[in-house]
């Protein structure tokens, strides 16, 4: 019983040691006007034995007294500053938001989930309209669960921003465009086919894609929390697997002529316009919607689309292997 003890906390101390980061400054949380009215806040409000009470669907987000007044001072300075017809500012990296039972940005958190669904589908297609015998099956189960994953970290991340949970969602976006791209020269080129050449390539590309994520993940805790290396990285190694994708969209139309054939290229069209919100970012639409949440909302369609693609693929694939064999 006291070496499970032993290995929970040392588990906790871990976590806390890996997730544990500082919170950038933005304009909004540096006006004086801001400060004081936090000050004032939990002066008046934060007191022991005398805080104002917290609504239980707060207090199981974690809203605790002070967190309640930096929120409600971000929407008082913010009311002030659009009467003055001054711009609307960011506080701690984010637009303020308005809530929804608690949740920190609603749009986004409902955008997220409706990606974990499109992915969570996609494992019921290919699981149900993919044979087990085919060879690059468990490449898309685990794809599939790999952008489940990705995706719930995405929700709890814009439910409740923490140094741990946007972390978590960092890391956990890097491993699905990582998987992404990894994945991608299997299919395309076939490396999972029993041959020692590609065998060799296979287990090389396997090592040097585990390596990249490590490095990128040790880079990010042990060196640097950098913002702009990170999404220059996810979209360096996107932009890998869209090439690639793209390629092999226009080389299967141009052999076939089947409409199918070409969703690769129309799934890679779409995301990049979907990740060029990212670009031109504006406050939040009814305190709500911001480019982020529409980035978000724009990626669903595309991965619905994908799982389509790869079960016909798969299903045309098996069907040349027959003929082949015939």
């Amino acid at each position: 019983m006291l070496a499970s003890r032993r290995r929970i906390w040392a588990a906790a101390l871990l976590a806390l040691v890996l997730f544990a980061g500082a919170v950038t400054a933005s304009v909004g949380d540096r006006l004086p006007e801001f400060k004081d009215c936090v000050q004032v806040c939990e002066a008046e409000n934060c007191r022991d034995g005398h805080q104002t009470p917290i609504p239980l669907h707060r207090r199981l987000l974690l809203w605790n007294c002070p967190a309640e007044c930096d929120h409600t001072c971000q929407h008082i300075i913010t009311a002030q500053r659009v009467a003055g017809g001054a711009p609307v500012v960011q506080f701690h990296g984010k637009w303020p938001f308005r809530r929804l039972l608690g949740l920190q940005e609603p749009c986004s958190v409902l955008f997220s989930l409706g990606n974990l669904w499109a992915h969570w589908d996609g494992l019921r297609k290919v699981r149900a309209r993919i044979p087990a015998r085919y060879a690059l099956r468990p490449w898309y189960v685990v794809l599939a669960h790999v952008g489940v994953a990705s995706w719930v970290a995405s929700a709890v991340f814009h439910a409740r921003d923490f140094a741990a949970t946007e972390q978590l969602d960092y890391f956990a976006a890097a491993a699905n465009v990582l998987y992404g791209t990894y994945y991608a020269p299997v299919r395309v080129f076939r490396l999972d086919r029993a041959t020692p050449t590609r065998r060799s390539l296979l287990r090389a590309w396997t090592l040097l894609c585990v390596l990249l994520y490590c490095a990128h993940v040790a880079y990010l805790k042990g060196v640097r929390w950098d913002y702009t290396y990170n999404m220059a990285a996810n979209i360096g190694v996107g932009v890998v697997q869209n090439v690639l994708w793209t390629w092999f969209s226009v080389q299967k139309y141009r052999e076939s002529r089947r409409l199918w054939t070409t969703w690769p290229g129309l799934v890679v069209a779409w995301v990049v316009f979907a990740m060029s919100m990212e670009m031109f970012d504006f406050p939040p639409w009814l305190g709500s919607i911001d480019a982020h949440s529409l980035w978000h909302l724009l990626t669903i369609a595309p991965t619905v689309l994908w799982y389509n693609f790869l079960v016909l693929d798969a299903k045309a694939d098996m069907a040349s292997a027959e003929r082949l064999k015939a």
